[in-house]
C-alpha cells in the first residue's frame, strides 16, 4: 500500500501518514491519525477505509466491516476509497465484494477505462466467467485494443473448461470464442504471439487438430517465437494427435539434424518409425514424401542413423552431446522388446555404456543416464561391467588401509558413478554383513578424503563428496533392517550428522536424518530439520508428509500442531495466490497459462495431505484443549465442525505426495512400484476417513447437547435432538463400516521400500485397540441418549446395558494401557535398544481417555436431571427407602475406575520418564568392533542425546494431558 506518487489532489498529502503507518505496521497510529482526519474531513471516505483496514489488523473485524459498508454504500468513484476497500475486503477475504464497488464504479463513470478494467480483474478473482466476458467487451467497445477484445475470448474459453456439460463447451461457447478470432484474423488485426497461441488453444479443445495445425504452418505461426521451436513442438503435437507418422517422422529426423541433443524428438522419432513400420506405410513413388521432407521407414534407416549422429560426436574435437549415446541404448532397448535381431548392428550394450562412462563419468548425470538402461546387462555382466569402469577411473595408489583416492574432483565424480551403479546393479545388496562393512569403511575414507576438495566451499554448497556419506547411511540402513542390529542405525546417524556438520544445506543428509529419527519415534529434533529445509510454496504439499505423518503419533502435541501449521498456512494461501496469478496472466496476454493455474488450485484443494492436515491440526486442538480451556461444544463451535457435511473430496482425492524426494540407488527390484502407490493412497485415504469420521462424532457428541423435557417427544423432534442422534447413529455405522475395510487392509502386510512411503497409522491404530474403544464409548452416548427418553423408571434392562459398557469401556482401556508397557528406551548389554511403537500406542490410549471422558461428561449431563427429578418424586411421597437406580451407582463406580486406570497411566508415564533420565547414554561404549573414530562417536552420542531428549519431552506432554484430564474427571459429578 505505498503511498500514492502524485500530490496534486490536497486529500493524497492528507491520507499520506496513515498510508505510512499502515505500510509500517503501526495499526494504532493509522486508526488514531484517521480519526483526527475526520474529524476535520467527515466526508474523506477513504479516511475511514484506511481506519477500517487499521481495525480488521488489529483483530476488530465487525467494526471493521461495518465501517467499510458505510462507505461502499455512498458507492465511491475516487480511486483512493475504491484502492483501499479492494484491499480491505481481500485481506478479509471478500473478494465478491469489490465486484460490486466496481460495478457501481462503472455505472456512475461509465467511459472510464481503469474501473472498467478493474471490474474485469475483481470478476477474475472470483472466477465469474460470464461476466468477465461481458466486461471484456465493455471495455473493448471503449477502447478498442486487441488485448481487451482477447479477454473476452478467453473468459468464453474459461466458461467453456468449467462448464459442467462437455456438449455446451464443444457446441456454443468455443465455437463462439472460433468465430470471434476468426474475425479478427480476416480482418487482419492480430498483433501479438498471445493471440496465435489461444487461436491455437481454441481450435485444440475443439479437436481441429487440421486448423490448428494449419495455423502454426501458416503466416500466423511466425508469430510464434518467445519460446525456442514452439511452432516445430506444435507441430509435432498435432501430427501426433492426427497420428501422421510420416511428417512425425521427417519432422523429427529434420531437427535432430540440425540439434541431436534434443531428446524428445528422438523419442518422437523412434514412435514414428515404429509405428510406420506396423502399418507397413510405403513411400510414394512419384512426388515428396510428405510435407516435412524424407521420411525413414526401416530399422536400417534408423540405426545408420544414430550410429552416424554417434560418429558425428566422435569427430568433434570439443565435448561431444550425450543425446545421440542415449538414443543407441535406447534404440537397443526398443529393438530388444520388438525382438528385433537388427540391435546387434549397434553394438554391445556394455561396450556402448563402458564408451558412454568414459565420455561422460566425470558428470554428476552420468548415473541418472545409464541407470534407465542397466537392464540391457545380463546378470553374469555386471561385476565384469563394473570392473571395466573401475578400470577408467585414475585412483592414486593404495594407502595403508587398502583404498586409492582420486587426485581431483572429475576422477572423484568417476569413482563415486562407479559405486552408484554398483549399488544400482544390486551388488553391493549381494554382499554378506562383512562386506558391507567393509564397504562402510571404504565409503566412509572416500568421504573424508573427498572433504579437502570443498575447503573453500560456501556453507550453502555442497560438498563434492557428500554422495559417499549418503551412501554409506544407505547400507547402514541395509544392515539394520537386515540384521535388526540397532547399533547400525545409530552410527547412520552419527554419520549423517557428521555429514550435515560439513555440509549444512544438503538437502538428502536432512530428509533421511527426518525419516530415521521419525521411524526411532523422535519427533523434536525432527521439527528443526523441517524447518531448515525452507520449503516453499508447493512442496508444503509435496514433501510436508514426510513431517505430518508422525506430528501426532509422537506425543508432542506443541510441535504437531506447529507442523500442521506449516502446511496448513500455504493451502489457505492458495486461492487468494492463485488469483493473483490469473490476473497478471489476464494482463501480459499468457492464456495457455490460465486453465493450468486454475488445475493447480483445484489440485491442491482435492489434496490427500491438505485433508489430512486439517483434520489432524482439529483432532489436535481438540484432543489437547478440550474441556481443558473450553468446553467440548465451544472448541466445536470454534472450529465450525458440521457433523452432517463432509467437505473432503473423496471420489477426486489427489495422492500430490513426492514418495522419491529421497535419493536412492536401489535396483528396480527394490524400488517403489506403482502398485506400492496405490496401495499407500488407498491406507491413507482410509485412515483419513477413520479420523475424519471420529472428528465429525466429537461434534455431533458436543452437539447432541441436554434437552428439556426428554420424554415429550414432540419436543424432542422440535429441538433437534433426535436429529442430532440420528445423525451420531449413521456416523458410528459408517464408522463400523471403515473399521472393516481398515482391517483387511491390515491383513495385507504391504511393506513398502524404506526410502518409499511410510506407513500409515492404520495398523498401529487398530492393535492398539483405540479405535473400537472410542467406537464403542461413542455408542454408549447413544445408549444413553435413549436412557434420557425412555426414563428411569421403565429402563431397567437399558440401564444394565449401559453398565455392563461403562464396565466395558474401563476393561478397553486398562487392555490398551498394558500394551503401552515396556522401556521406550533402555541399555542392554552396553546397547542401546528403542521400541517406538510404545510411544505410539501411549498416544492412542490418551486420544481414547479424552473421548472416553468426553462420553463420561455427556453421562453426567443426561443423569444430572434424571437424578434430581428422581429426588423430587422421593420428597414428595417421602420415601427415603428407594434404592438407587442401577444407572447412577454404575455412573459413580465407572468415573472412580476411570480415575484408576489414568492415575495408573500417570504413574507408567513417570516411571518411564525416570528410567530415561537415570539412563547415562555416557557410560555406552562405541568404539569397539565398530572402526569409529573419536569424533564420529560424539556425533554418533549427540544423535542419541537427541532421541532420549525428544523421549522424555513426549512422555512429559502425554503426562501433563494425563493430568489435566484427571482433573476434569474429578468435576463429573451428578
Amino acid at each position: 500500500m505505498a503511498a500514492r506518487g502524485h500530490v496534486q489532489d490536497p486529500n493524497d498529502r492528507r491520507l499520506r501518514p496513515i498510508y505510512d503507518y499502515l505500510d509500517n505496521g503501526n495499526n494504532k497510529m493509522a486508526i488514531q491519525q484517521a480519526d483526527k482526519l475526520l474529524k476535520k474531513h467527515k466526508d474523506l471516505h477513504c479516511a475511514k477505509v484506511l481506519k477500517a483496514i487499521g481495525l480488521q489488523r488489529t483483530g476488530k473485524q465487525d467494526e471493521a466491516f461495518s465501517l467499510a459498508q458505510e462507505v461502499a454504500t455512498l458507492e465511491p468513484t475516487d480511486d483512493n476509497s475504491l484502492q483501499a476497500l479492494t484491499i480491505l475486503y481481500r485481506e478479509m477475504h471478500h473478494p465478491e465484494l469489490v465486484t460490486k464497488l466496481y460495478e457501481a464504479a462503472v455505472k456512475k463513470v461509465p467511459l472510464s477505462e481503469e474501473y472498467h478494467s478493474h471490474l474485469f480483474m475483481a470478476y477474475a478473482r472470483v472466477g465469474e466467467y460470464k461476466k468477465m466476458q461481458q466486461a471484456g467487451m465493455a471495455l473493448y467497445k471503449i477502447v478498442p485494443k486487441n488485448p481487451y477484445y482477447f479477454w473476452s475470448v478467453m473468459s468464453l474459453v474459461m466458461q467453456a473448461i468449467s462448464a459442467q456439460d462437455e456438449k455446451l463447451a464443444q457446441t456454443m461457447f468455443l465455437p463462439l470464442a472460433e468465430r470471434m478470432v476468426e474475425k479478427m484474423v480476416k480482418e487482419e488485426k492480430i498483433e501479438a504471439e498471445a493471440e496465435v497461441q489461444l487461436y491455437f488453444m481454441i481450435l485444440e479443445r475443439l479437436g481441429k487438430c487440421v486448423e490448428a495445425l494449419d495455423v502454426v504452418r501458416g503466416p500466423l505461426g511466425e508469430k510464434l517465437t518467445s519460446e525456442l521451436r514452439s511452432r516445430e513442438n506444435k507441430c509435432m503435437m498435432m501430427y501426433q494427435r492426427l497420428q501422421l507418422w510420416p511428417e512425425c517422422n521427417a519432422l523429427s529426423y529434420k531437427l535432430l539434424l540440425k540439434n541431436p541433443d534434443d531428446w524428445q524428438f528422438y523419442l518422437s522419432y523412434f514412435d514414428s518409425l515404429f509405428h510406420l513400420m506396423d502399418k507397413s506405410w510405403s513411400q510414394p513413388e512419384e512426388g515428396e514424401h510428405c510435407v516435412e521432407g524424407p521420411v525413414q521407414t526401416t530399422v536400417a534407416e534408423a540405426v545408420k542413423f544414430v550410429v552416424d549422429r554417434m560418429e558425428e560426436q566422435d569427430k568433434k574435437e570439443s565435448r561431444p552431446l550425450r543425446g545421440p549415446y542415449l538414443a543407441c541404448l535406447e534404440l537397443i532397448h526398443r529393438l530388444r522388446q520388438r525382438g528385433c535381431p537388427d540391435e546387434k548392428e549397434l553394438g554391445d550394450p556394455l561396450e556402448l555404456m563402458v564408451q558412454f562412462f568414459g565420455k561422460f563419468g566425470d558428470k554428476p548425470c552420468c548415473i541418472t543416464d545409464l541407470k534407465i538402461y542397466l537392464h540391457l546387462l545380463p546378470p553374469e555382466q555386471r561385476s565384469q561391467f563394473k570392473n571395466r569402469l573401475g578400470e577408467l577411473v585414475p585412483l592414486g595408489e593404495a594407502g595403508e588401509d587398502g583404498f586409492g583416492f582420486p587426485g581431483d574432483t572429475k576422477a572423484l565424480q568417476r569413482h563415486l558413478c562407479v559405486c552408484q551403479l554398483s549399488r544400482a546393479l544390486g551388488l553391493q545388496h549381494a554382499l554378506d554383513t562383512e562386506g558391507k562393512l567393509r564397504l562402510i569403511t571404504e565409503l566412509k575414507a572416500h568421504y573424508h578424503h573427498g572433504l579437502q576438495f570443498g575447503k573453500s566451499c560456501l556453507k550453502t554448497e555442497l560438498q563434492f563428496s557428500d554422495m559417499y556419506c549418503l551412501m554409506a547411511a544407505h547400507v547402514y540402513i541395509d544392515l539394520w533392517t537386515e540384521t535388526g542390529d540397532e547399533n547400525m542405525l545409530w552410527q547412520c546417524l552419527g554419520m549423517l550428522e557428521e555429514g550435515l556438520s560439513f555440509s549444512p544445506s544438503n538437502a538428502q543428509f536432512k530428509l533421511l536424518l527426518l525419516l530415521l529419527f521419525c521411524r526411532l519415534g523422535a519427533f523434536q529434533p525432527v521439527v528443526d530439520l523441517y524447518s531448515s529445509l525452507d520449503a516453499k510454496h508447493v512442496q508444503h504439499d509435496t514433501i510436508g508428509y514426510l513431517l505430518t505423518r508422525y506430528a501426532g503419533s509422537l506425543g508432542q502435541f506443541a510441535a504437531a500442531s506447529q507442523s500442521c501449521n506449516f502446511s496448513l498456512r500455504f493451502f489457505h494461501s492458495n486461492q487468494k495466490d492463485t488469483s493473483e496469478y490469473i490476473i497478471q496472466a489476464y494482463k501480459y496476454g499468457a492464456f495457455e497459462k490460465i486453465p493450468e493455474f486454475i488445475a493447480f488450485r483445484t489440485r491442491l484443494n482435492q489434496s490427500l495431505h491438505f485433508a489430512q492436515v486439517r483434520t489432524e491440526r482439529m483432532l489436535l486442538d481438540l484432543y489437547t484443549e478440550a474441556d481443558v480451556t473450553l468446553s467440548l461444544e465451544e472448541s466445536v463451535k470454534a472450529m465450525g465442525v458440521c457433523p452432517e457435511e463432509d467437505d473432503i473430496p473423496w471420489d477426486n482425492m489427489r495422492d500430490n505426495r513426492d514418495l522419491t524426494v529421497l535419493v536412492s540407488w536401489d535396483p528396480k527390484d527394490r524400488e517403489l512400484t506403482e502398485e506400492h502407490r496405490r496401495l499407500s493412497l488407498e491406507e491413507e485415504s482410509v485412515w483419513l476417513k477413520v479420523r475424519a469420521l471420529t472428528l465429525r462424532l466429537l461434534a455431533s457428541l458436543a452437539l447432541l447437547g441436554h434437552a428439556p423435557s426428554p420424554w415429550n417427544s414432540d419436543k424432542t423432534n422440535e429441538n433437534g435432538i433426535s436429529a442430532k442422534s440420528s445423525t451420531l447413529q449413521t456416523l458410528l455405522s459408517q464408522l463400523d463400516q471403515t473399521l472393516e475395510t481398515a482391517a483387511q487392509i491390515t491383513e495385507k502386510h504391504t511393506q513398502y521400500p524404506f526410502l518409499g512411503p511410510p506407513s500409515s497409522r492404520l495398523a498401529s491404530a487398530l492393535s492398539s485397540g483405540s479405535c473400537h474403544c472410542q467406537a464403542s464409548a461413542l455408542q454408549l452416548s447413544l445408549t444413553l441418549r435413549e436412557l434420557e427418553t425412555t426414563g428411569l423408571d421403565d429402563s431397567s434392562e437399558l440401564q444394565t446395558q449401559i453398565c455392563n459398557a461403562f464396565k466395558s469401556s474401563v476393561a478397553q482401556l486398562q487392555e490398551m494401557l498394558s500394551r503401552c508397557k515396556g522401556e521406550v528406551l533402555e541399555m542392554k548389554d552396553g546397547r542401546l535398544k528403542t521400541q517406538p511403537s510404545l510411544l505410539e500406542t501411549l498416544v492412542f490410549f490418551v486420544e481414547t481417555v479424552c473421548v472416553v471422558l468426553w462420553v463420561a461428561s455427556y453421562s453426567a449431563n443426561v443423569l444430572r436431571p434424571l437424578k434430581s427429578s428422581l429426588q423430587k418424586k422421593k420428597k414428595k411421597k417421602k420415601d427415603s427407602s428407594t434404592a438407587m437406580p442401577v444407572v447412577m451407582c454404575g455412573f459413580q463406580e465407572w468415573t472412580g475406575s476411570l480415575h484408576g486406570v489414568v492415575t495408573q497411566a500417570l504413574d507408567h508415564v513417570k516411571g518411564q520418564e525416570a528410567s530415561l533420565t537415570a539412563l547415562k547414554l555416557a557410560a555406552l561404549t562405541l568404539e569397539e568392533g565398530y572402526s569409529q573414530t573419536q569424533e564420529e562417536c560424539g556425533f554418533t552420542r549427540a544423535a542419541m542425546d537427541k532421541v532420549q531428549t525428544s523421549y522424555l519431552g513426549s512422555l512429559q506432554e502425554m503426562g501433563d494431558l494425563l493430568r489435566k484430564r484427571a482433573d476434569s474427571l474429578k468435576s463429573l459429578k451428578i
